[in-house]
């Protein structure tokens, strides 16, 4: 019989620091791993914020637009005559006036911002893009009533530019709907250029030069494949613009007053009751009739936009 070779504890020793292991360590001298609060909690004052600067007023909102006041003064009830009364009549037209207004403005605004973002992205001069950019952001920012008494000083009926050139024996009124069109112009524009200028940066050279090497002239490098991969930018672009000019109050209210039928201004009156008295609820259907148009909108945004992150990335 062969005796099989034990191992002294001099040898054990020895092969235990061979290891890296300290002799007598056990599991209970292993170090400790410190616990991770989630991810998701750093988000939480953020969420918070939002569900009481946005909750609190939509919850406030869809309850208001659901409620029945009852006229000889008894318990109000819950139906869909508000949303009905706000579909029809002058509300309705001042719905659709406004969906006019706003995508009118943010096609021309689009097709005009688009030419300018190229200019400014493909010029070498560092300063006019700086320029450019900084302009455009102060710009799209400059509205309200300070933007409409600017214009009517300038394009009005006894406007510096209308008596200089008679623009009024030519039909020209800035108190319409094509001087509103213009107005919003004027700040949409800007908007559009900051919009779209990074995802013209975006756009990769050895895609035009592959269509150069091919053949393809600049016109059909556009319509082939800058223009297919810009698709969804633009359409965000549109989203925002139509968004920017839909909400628009202030200018509104203080150029046209009431000759332009819009649904913030409809708003307006039946919350302040200058038209009818208690027609709160209306408006406050009116605001969801607004909010169910946007959702609309960006409902064809979405799914195009994931389709341009992959080529833009």
């Amino acid at each position: 019989m062969t005796s099989t070779p034990t191992e002294s504890p001099a040898s054990r020793t020895t092969s235990g620091k061979r290891r890296g292991r300290t002799p007598g360590a056990g599991p209970a001298a292993r170090p400790r791993r410190r616990l991770r609060a989630p991810a998701w909690l750093a988000a939480v004052p953020l969420l918070a914020f939002t569900a009481l600067a946005f909750g609190v007023p939509a919850l406030a909102m869809l309850g208001g637009a659901f409620t029945v006041d009852d006229p000889a003064g008894g318990p109000a009830s819950y139906g869909t005559q508000n949303l009905t009364t706000s579909l029809q009549g002058a509300y309705l037209t001042a719905l659709l006036g406004s969906v006019k207004l706003s995508g009118t403005a943010a096609v021309l605004a689009a097709l005009l911002g688009l030419p300018l973002a190229q200019a400014v992205v493909t010029s070498r001069s560092r300063a006019l893009r700086e320029a450019v950019l900084t302009a455009s952001g102060v710009l799209a920012n400059f509205g309200g009533v300070p933007l409409a008494f600017a214009f009517v000083a300038t394009l009005g009926n006894a406007g510096v530019l209308t008596r200089r050139f008679g623009l009024a024996d030519h039909g020209w009124s800035l108190y319409s709907f094509w001087g509103l069109v213009l107005v919003y112009l004027y700040f949409l524009i800007p908007l559009m250029v900051l919009t779209i200028t990074p995802a013209l940066d975006g756009l990769r050279t050895q895609w035009r030069e592959a269509a150069r090497s091919n053949g393809a002239t600049t016109a059909q490098y556009w319509r082939h494949v800058a223009l297919p991969v810009l698709l969804p930018s633009l359409l965000g672009g549109f989203v925002l613009l139509f968004g920017s000019a839909f909400a628009a109050y202030a200018t509104a209210a203080a150029m046209v007053g009431s000759a332009v039928p819009l649904v913030t201004l409809q708003i307006s009156d039946a919350l302040s009751g200058n038209v009818l008295v208690g027609q709160e609820n209306v408006a406050l259907a009116l605001s969801l009739d607004m909010v169910v148009v946007a959702g609309l909108v960006m409902a064809v945004y979405l799914p195009l936009q994931r389709r341009s992150s992959r080529w833009l990335a």
